[in-house]
């Protein structure tokens, strides 16, 4: 199966424990960290969610 980078580039700061809880979901807690998952349909719809907290990387 198909993998995906995803990096961290906003803070989780000031934002909504929902946010939080779906940047630690997807391996994430400090800014400029990346991560490799699967590319599934629950990832890209959290990573639709966060739009402004995460970046995939190509």
């Amino acid at each position: 199966m198909a993998t995906i980078k995803i990096k961290q580039i906003g803070s989780p700061i000031r934002r909504p424990a929902a946010q939080r809880k779906m940047l630690i979901g997807l391996g994430l807690n400090k800014m400029h960290r990346v991560v490799e998952l699967k590319d599934t349909p629950e990832v890209r719809g959290t990573i639709a969610r966060l739009p402004h907290l995460v970046a995939v990387i190509d």
